[in-house]
């Protein structure tokens, strides 16, 4: 529900509420309008006006007077200090200060739009909309007038908390995503910048504002991200009277001389710590998410055949892989690079979207009806948005390629310039040509290169690509795969229904980067896949029952050649795959909750059904831990005055000898029965294990009983 509350002139205030959100907005003296209140659900008789003038701090000396307000498009001019949200030069190159008013507002149900102008140089667009789940998504557009050019444009500028000082974001690597890293505010800016024309692996464009007691089911925090899978900017500042702002915008530095547009910023907040936050952003309504296509079953099982055969395709060897990977449960045989014209090495072929008659005389036909005598789905591999100079498409064509002539390749390869309408044609039609042709329901989409020249342009026309597809084809499901995780974010996501975490199979790297990846992403759009027995990542040879589980906490798939598994390797992975099968939409549709397990070597998250009926553990024992016992740790989401009935799933995965009473009762098949608010006490022990061991626990509700 909306409504507005006009005060005296100097303020205009206007609110968005849900249940439990409420999102206020302030312009004074018929300025931008600034956020002056996002968090718990305030009540109908609240003062904005004073909500509002309680946001600007007192006035000392040496400061200009009256302070002025962080809007949501601050401008020097208006005589903020801190970072600002617009600038424009006019046609000599010269900074001109637009002095914005609001000269307009509409409110629907759920959102609010302003219109601001600088009659003489700008005018400025911004909708703010709070949905449902409480997100907060804001929207800034920009067109310049009389000459002038817009030098840089926020996609929103908001204030962060006093009561959080400390920010949490993440880094990563190639085969090393997510990773955590946290700093603190203080006098001047952290600054997070993807210069590579993608999200990038070490800059999800994603932060998180933390209370100094803030944990994962306790404390107040905030937390936003850009809706955007270019090169972006993240700015969080604190300015010196004390107020801090978050800042995020589009990597651009192009002057424009037209209309710019940024993509969204979505906010969310919680009181009930940073799984508060994740299961908002898990629930972004559909059609913002490319939720599963409608004739899809519940995220099937895929086979990969990358770490098999690499580009060593042979018919007869695919079959044969194909037939042992349905035995153990796949359900999508997915054929990755090297089934394309001359594609026998990564220096040649991209671009030549053929199929290679050499390796399949028959084309492809042979191979999916094999596929499909076997009860699989059939998915396929592209790399659409790049080319090899040896390749026929280079020949024809030099001068699609992105960026200068005597820039470096990127593993022997460059980017084609997606801005020009005759290259996402070509593509358009390559792609379509082998989607029409055979029964394709999966695309494995790659990009395996960090763009030179990369522009706002470039991604525009990548979105507008996937949509021309997503429509031409319906039916078949998208992956966003850039050698891993190096374009995973919410831009993306509005066009693919999964991503590739990363290209690390190694189920170590995987259980802490999967974890952290559930703090932005819903687990069924993270792809996790059993590798070989040996990791050609990271050398490390782990057991079969860790690789699976750890697999079975996201969309599972094996990427390995299925025929050197041994007898008891293939019996713990038929269980593990099928207990996945039996559960996917158990956990696809639960909260999740990652817990804090009082051991910086066990990653523990929980799967909680709506009504905490049920829920599922996952215990990961990724190192040797300090204390001799395994640590009690607190479940959470469970109801308190309920009895659950607690099982092992898995008792051949862990070493009975390091374990006695009551931890070898569950070793042993018993079952355990404690309340739920004794189990988010700290009650359950879990059995101790060895390093590199995943334990799986399945709790039940009972008929209540007077606990």
């Amino acid at each position: 529900m909306v409504t507005a509350k006009s005060t005296i002139p100097a303020v205009e205030c206007w609110r968005l509420d849900t249940a439990t959100r409420t999102a206020v907005f302030a312009s004074f003296d018929g300025g931008v309008p600034a956020l002056v209140h996002f968090g718990r659900a305030l009540p109908e008789q609240e003062d904005l006006r004073a909500l509002a003038l309680s946001s600007l701090p007192n006035v000392s000396s040496g400061q200009l007077d009256p302070l002025v307000p962080l809007t949501l498009a601050p401008t020097a001019i208006s005589g903020w200090q801190g970072h600002p949200g617009v600038v424009i030069v006019d046609a000599d190159g010269a900074v001109a200060e637009p002095d914005l008013r609001l000269i307009g507002s509409e409110i629907l149900s759920d959102r609010i739009s302003w219109s601001v102008t600088d009659e003489d140089r700008l005018g400025l667009s911004v909708e703010a909309h709070l949905d449902d789940v409480g997100l907060l998504h804001l929207r800034i557009s920009a067109a310049p007038a009389n000459g002038h050019r817009i030098r840089s444009l926020a996609a929103g500028a908001v204030p962060v908390p006093a009561s959080m000082p400390r920010i949490l974001d993440h880094g990563g690597r190639w085969t090393g995503e997510f990773q955590r890293q946290e700093t603190r505010f203080r006098v001047g800016q952290h600054v997070r910048e993807s210069r590579e024309g993608r999200t990038g692996h070490a800059h999800f464009p994603g932060v998180t504002f933390l209370a100094e007691s803030c944990g994962e089911n306790t404390g107040e925090c905030m937390g936003a991200t850009l809706a955007w899978s270019g090169g972006h900017r993240m700015i969080a500042e604190e300015i010196p009277d004390g107020r801090r702002q978050l800042q995020f915008s589009m990597l651009d530095e192009t002057l424009h001389d037209g209309p710019v547009s940024q993509p969204e910023m979505i906010l969310a907040w919680s009181d009930k710590g940073m799984n508060g936050l994740s299961r908002a952003f898990h629930t972004v309504p559909p059609g913002f998410f490319a939720r599963r296509k409608p004739n899809s079953p519940a995220r099937p099982v895929h086979y990969n055949c990358w770490e098999a055969v690499y580009f060593r395709h042979s018919i007869e060897e695919l079959k044969e892989i194909a037939t042992t990977a349905a035995e153990l449960g796949a359900e999508r045989f997915v054929l990755d690079d090297g089934w394309f014209k001359g594609r026998n090495d990564d220096t040649t072929s991209l671009g030549d979207w053929t199929v290679d008659e050499t390796k399949y005389p028959q084309g492809l036909t042979p191979l999916v009806d094999h596929l499909l005598a076997l009860g699989m789905r059939f998915g396929i591999w592209f790399e659409p948005e790049m080319v090899n100079h040896d390749s026929d498409l280079y020949r024809l064509h030099p001068d699609w390629i992105l960026g200068p002539a005597g820039q470096p390749s990127g593993r022997n390869q460059h980017v084609l310039d997606l801005s020009k309408p005759e290259v996402c044609a070509y593509l358009f039609e390559a792609v379509s040509a082998i989607l029409s042709r055979y029964p394709v329901d999966y695309v494995k989409w790659d990009h395996n290169r960090i763009l030179t020249g990369g522009s706002v342009a470039q991604t525009q026309a990548l979105y507008a690509l996937l949509a021309r597809l997503n429509e031409a084809f319906p039916d078949v499901e998208i992956e966003s795969c850039a050698s891993g995780g190096g374009r995973i974010d919410y831009g993306i996501l509005a066009h693919t229904t999964r991503v590739w975490l990363s290209d690390s199979n190694d189920a170590l790297e995987r259980l802490r980067m999967q974890h952290e990846a559930s703090r932005w992403l819903p687990p069924e759009f993270q792809g996790s896949h059993i590798g070989p027995r040996h990791c050609h990542t990271s050398g490390r040879v782990l057991p079969m029952g860790f690789r699976a589980w750890v697999a079975a906490q996201r969309h599972m798939g094996f990427e390995m050649d299925p025929r050197e598994l041994t007898d008891d390797e293939t019996v713990t992975l038929k269980k593990a795959t099928r207990w996945y099968r039996d559960n996917r939409d158990f956990l696809f549709a639960a909260d999740l909750y990652r817990l804090e397990s009082n051991d910086p070597e066990v990653v523990a998250e929980c799967f909680v059904d709506a009504d905490a009926s049920r829920f599922v553990l996952f215990r990961g024992q990724a190192g040797a831990s300090a204390p001799i016992a395994a640590r009690p740790f607190a479940l959470a989401g469970l109801d308190a005055s309920a009895l659950y009935e607690i099982r092992l799933v898995n008792p051949e995965d862990v070493t009975p000898k390091l374990n006695r009473y009551p931890a070898n009762a569950l070793l042993e098949g018993e079952t355990l029965r404690l309340s739920g608010a004794a189990l988010m006490n700290g009650a359950l022990r879990a059995p101790n294990a060895f390093p590199a061991t995943m334990m799986v626990f399945e709790g039940r509700r009972l008929e209540k009983e007077g606990i």
